[in-house]
């Protein structure tokens, strides 16, 4: 979990460098090359400049003319035609008022529904149970806690919940004594929802290191994290009208 964490911040600690220190990254681009247009070289160019900090996934024309969009490790910055200068933000069309850094970051992190392992997930169902979501969630995390009271609010759903203890040592050992319970769905939902103290030691055979590896995959930064059955996500704890939202939108 912490060499996940180390990983993570490295990650993150990348685009800080291609923000932070544009000028001189941007006259060592300069000096490999990278004033001739090109995806292609854009991506090496930067790809040295950042050396295994980071992988630069790919680079594609944004939708702002002269700008570029660099998928770093999952996360986007963009860049002009040289690779030079470094734009660590979001693009915002004011015309339509949408965000398409976001929009752009929901369609590079979409997933496949039917590739994740739901037997590594603990279940609960509400009335008909006929809206399937899924998230990561740590037992440590407030907002964690936050949305599993708003699924409360919530009718006819099918919760998921992937143990996913990122925040601590103490995360991974409640996640632990979660699954290892005669009751996982009671137990965990009386933690999350009514603070009642987890016993046990855990000490049984885990889902919680598969389940770390699958959210790095899945590029999962931070809890929660909730999948659609279509394959996006939102990350953080949405409120109830959001989710409602959104599931309707999927009956469409």
């Amino acid at each position: 979990m912490l060499q996940m964490f180390r990983r993570r911040s490295a990650r993150f600690a990348a685009i800080a460098a291609l923000a932070s220190g544009v000028a001189a990254a941007g006259y060592a681009l300069h000096a490999l090359g990278a004033d001739e247009p090109g995806t292609d070289r854009i991506k090496a160019s930067i790809q040295k400049m950042l050396g295994g900090r980071a992988e630069v996934k790919s680079v594609t024309k944004a939708p702002v003319p002269g700008l570029y969009e660099v998928n770093v490790s999952g996360q986007i910055v963009y860049t002009d035609a040289t690779g030079r200068y470094i734009i660590n933000g979001e693009v915002i069309d004011t015309k339509t008022n949408t965000n398409l850094t976001e929009e752009r970051m929901a369609e590079l992190n979409k997933i496949k529904w039917a590739d994740l392992p739901l037997s590594r997930a603990i279940k609960w169902t509400k009335g008909d149970g006929s809206r399937t979501v899924a998230v990561f969630s740590d037992p440590n995390c407030a907002y964690c806690k936050k949305i599993e009271q708003t699924f409360q609010q919530m009718d006819n759903i099918t919760v998921y919940t992937f143990l996913y203890p990122v925040l601590s040592p103490d995360s991974a050992v409640k996640a632990k004594q979660v699954w290892c319970a005669t009751d996982r769905t009671k137990v965990w939902r009386d933690w999350m929802l009514n603070h009642v103290a987890l016993t046990g030691n855990g000490s049984c055979k885990t889902p919680v290191d598969d389940n770390l590896a699958l959210g790095q995959s899945l590029n999962i930064t931070g809890t929660p994290a909730v999948f659609f059955t279509d394959g996006t996500r939102i990350p953080g704890a949405a409120d109830a009208a959001t989710l409602e939202r959104k599931l309707a939108s999927l009956k469409k």
